[in-house]
């Protein structure tokens, strides 16, 4: 049940943000089935390395409600400028918001900007394909059920192999 939208605005991470975006993954994964319990080290990898392509933060009137983090992935095929999104992290209460939606829609127009080719991710194919995202049987990633790995071509054309995370993916 969808709850009633909420006003954000949304803006690129800035310094003295990690710690709330930090406590806000965590909170957010705390409950959910599918995950490690390791997505707020993951964005803290990610930021280290310097594989945090686009972090953006979603702030109500009050503070920070959502994050969602981008970055580079290797296709086997050589393919270029492909990026893999997630996490997405809203806080447990403002879940049925609008707010991860919106930072999703945000981040996909901000990495078409940046000249991104493609996004990938792991995740709902349910919720997603909202968004434009869908299961390609040329792009793999090995482990999960195969529907759950979903694509979304911005220019040229949709590449072919298997897909590498960033290596903070596998620390």
């Amino acid at each position: 049940m969808r709850g009633p939208e909420v006003a954000i605005t949304i803006r690129p991470e800035a310094p003295g943000d990690e710690d709330t975006i930090f406590a806000l993954t965590e909170a957010a994964f705390k409950e959910m089935p599918f995950s490690d319990g390791d997505e707020q080290h993951l964005v803290n990898r990610l930021r280290a390395d310097g594989d945090l392509t686009l972090s953006l933060v979603a702030e109500d009137e009050t503070r920070i409600v959502g994050h969602i983090a981008f970055s580079p992935v290797t296709i086997a095929d050589g393919s270029k400028d492909w990026y893999g999104l997630g996490p997405v992290s809203v806080w447990p209460e403002q879940h049925h918001r609008g707010i991860g939606g919106a930072l999703i829609k945000r981040g996909i127009a901000d990495m078409r900007d940046r000249g991104a080719k493609g996004i990938i991710l792991l995740g709902s194919n349910i919720y997603y394909p909202r968004f434009g995202f869908a299961h390609h049987p040329q792009l793999t990633y090995p482990g999960p059920p195969p529907e759950y790995f979903q694509a979304l071509l911005l220019d040229g054309e949709l590449p072919s192999g298997e897909v590498t995370y960033a290596p903070a993916f596998s620390a």
